[in-house]
């Protein structure tokens, strides 16, 4: 497996290398061993399915929040989609800054995504698939969300989002004096 940090301290891109041969190739996806020795969290209380029918279709941005912060590792199943991470650790020295990152079936990419870090994508194919495992339950009292196109964030976004939902379009902009809570 090949670890490579991103702009973002404590996020990370994960790629299989795979082993090939006439059959096709095999590849690990998690060692625990691997993550333990660059300090990651190795604990998966859940796995979830984000299931896209449309191109376009943005979600996000969303986190937790203390106590329940939690890691999520992100992998596209089916189609591609350009994933985003945004940092709002307010001691973090890329705090505000964000990255973005091509995630598809065919390039098997992951991404690592530490607490006090919020997560959208935005579909780039019809039937996009993204599988999440998550460090913590989802506590609905600790969930945040920030703006997709929040001119506080800045962020870059390969195509126009068609599909959103009321509530991602529907947050307002970002105040640093506290996250938004999703209603």
């Amino acid at each position: 497996m090949k670890f490579t940090p991103t702009a973002l301290a404590g996020a990370w891109l994960i790629e299989p290398e795979p082993l090939r041969d006439e059959r096709g190739f095999f590849a690990r996806c998690y060692c625990e061993g691997e993550f333990l020795r660059r300090g990651l969290n190795c604990r998966w209380v859940q796995w979830s399915i984000s299931h896209n029918v449309r191109a376009a279709t943005l979600r996000g941005l969303h986190r937790q929040v203390a106590p329940h912060e939690e890691t999520k590792l992100v992998r596209c199943t089916t189609g591609s989609a350009w994933d985003v991470l945004l940092d709002l650790r307010p001691e973090s020295d890329t705090h505000l800054q964000t990255t973005g990152v091509l995630i598809s079936a065919a390039n098997r990419v992951m991404v690592y995504i530490p607490p006090g870090i919020a997560h959208g994508f935005l579909t780039l194919e019809d039937n996009t698939e993204l599988l999440y495992h998550i460090s913590e339950f989802y506590h609905p009292e600790s969930a945040r969300g920030y703006r997709w196109d929040d001119p506080a964030f800045n962020i870059t976004w390969p195509i126009q989002p068609r599909v959103i939902s009321p509530k991602d379009a529907g947050y307002p902009d970002y105040r640093a004096d506290g996250p938004r809570q999703q209603s």
